[in-house]
């Protein structure tokens, strides 16, 4: 009996028994399913944060004032340090040779108003390198220039969801808004930006003047953050390394005293949430895969259950000549039939459940190819592998005590 005969037989047989059928690939469709959703959403949230941090800008390090934390995901400062400077930033520039840009910074939030509308927002006070360190885009207006940032003069350029939250269908160009009680001229808008690797809204902040922030907002002489663009990608660890070198002497720490600043590399942070991705897609991916192997078991005991009920038919195709090889591709071929089969519906349900995700979830779908052919190779072990068991047992039947079994 040739293999497109037991591939028809198995055909008719699997659609004899429905309910059997359906429950036996169900294991599989669920299990090479759960694979492709998983595997989707950690690469596709893996996209995600990699294109938000890309967004905070290339070759950039941040120095923040104390030393910072990461806690439940997100950076914080562990206590309030006065040490950092707005001079800090002018001496990195003066003495390394890897620095293209360096901009001080201090933000606080504060409630904004204009005319009857108010809001809390971010209110960052920086200067204009800040532009190319953190790739920001004006769309309306422009940016405010050094000269204002010495003078300490009042003006603001807003992020888009301030735009939207106080002035609503107004144009804000030359307006006044009032941050706390100081008023403040809107000279331009930020092209959106999106959401941080955190979770912040980049567009729900006020930028102003460094200086004008220090002595007119906040009565600050100290600042909690300097942003840093390197030369290139390859020299941010040694920028880092020389960063903090400028630092220690600047700030007059002596050997063996601890850092009182923290340099964070926005590579080393890059590869840290690619990691813990990574292993999370690994650990949601073996759960799926157990599940897989579940199925894979069900297959085996359908297949076991099905030569109990089929002992006569076994019996009489021996007696009319059938080989134990016959048998034995009759019923591998009925396995491999259920593996495959749950296998493609699984692919394809999974593939069409995990771009639905995305297009939800606001994520680029992602799905390597490889990893969708191990899945399918997998279906196909499997079947193999489940359904050898049951078919040499049904090939091995004695003939004469087949045809007497009841």
């Amino acid at each position: 009996m040739n293999i497109t005969k037991n591939i028809i037989i198995s055909q008719k047989i699997l659609s004899a028994h429905t309910l059997r059928t359906v429950l036996s690939l169900s294991g599989i469709i669920i299990g090479i399913c759960a694979v492709m959703i998983m595997v989707s959403i950690g690469k596709g949230t893996e996209a995600k944060i990699i294109a938000r941090i890309t967004k905070m800008g290339s070759n950039v390090l941040v120095v923040n004032a104390g030393q910072v934390k990461v806690i439940a995901g997100r950076a914080r400062q562990t206590k309030s340090v006065t040490t950092l400077l707005a001079r800090d930033a002018r001496y990195i520039m003066e003495n390394s040779y890897l620095v293209r840009y360096a901009a001080p910074a201090q933000n606080k939030k504060l409630q904004v108003k204009y005319g009857n509308l108010n809001t809390t927002t971010n209110i960052v006070g920086t200067t204009a390198d800040i532009l190319e360190i953190r790739q920001y885009a004006v769309a309306r207006g422009r940016f405010f220039a050094d000269d204002e940032n010495k003078g300490r003069r009042r003006v603001a350029v807003l992020g888009q969801t301030v735009v939207d939250n106080i002035f609503e269908h107004e144009d804000p160009l030359g307006k006044t808004i009032r941050v706390g009680r100081v008023p403040f001229e809107v000279i331009g808008v930020l092209a959106p930006k999106g959401l941080d690797m955190n979770g912040t809204d980049q567009d729900d902040q006020i930028i102003i003047p460094l200086n004008t922030a220090l002595r007119r907002l906040f009565n600050l002489t100290y600042i909690n953050a300097i942003y840093i663009q390197a030369m290139d990608s390859r020299s941010m660890k040694r920028a880092a390394a020389e960063i903090r070198d400028i630092l220690r002497k600047s700030h007059h720490l002596r050997k063996g005293r601890a850092d009182d600043f923290t340099i964070q590399n926005q590579a080393s942070v890059l590869e840290a949430q690619r990691e813990s991705s990574e292993t999370f897609t690994l650990l949601i991916s073996t759960i799926a895969a157990v599940s897989l192997l579940v199925g894979g078991i069900g297959i085996l005991a359908v297949m076991l259950i099905s030569i109990r009920e089929r002992i006569k038919e076994i019996g009489i195709r021996r007696a009319v000549g059938a080989k134990k090889s016959d048998i034995l591709m009759q019923f591998l071929a009925e396995s491999l039939i259920l593996s495959i089969g749950g296998g493609i519906i699984g692919i394809i349900s999974g593939i069409a459940i995990a771009v639905i995700i995305a297009i939800f979830a606001d994520w680029p779908f992602r799905l390597p190819w490889h990893i969708v052919a191990i899945s399918f190779l997998t279906t196909v072990v499997m079947g193999i592998l489940f359904g050898l068991y049951p078919a040499r047992k049904a090939a091995r039947l004695d003939p004469v005590k087949a045809l007497q079994f009841e």
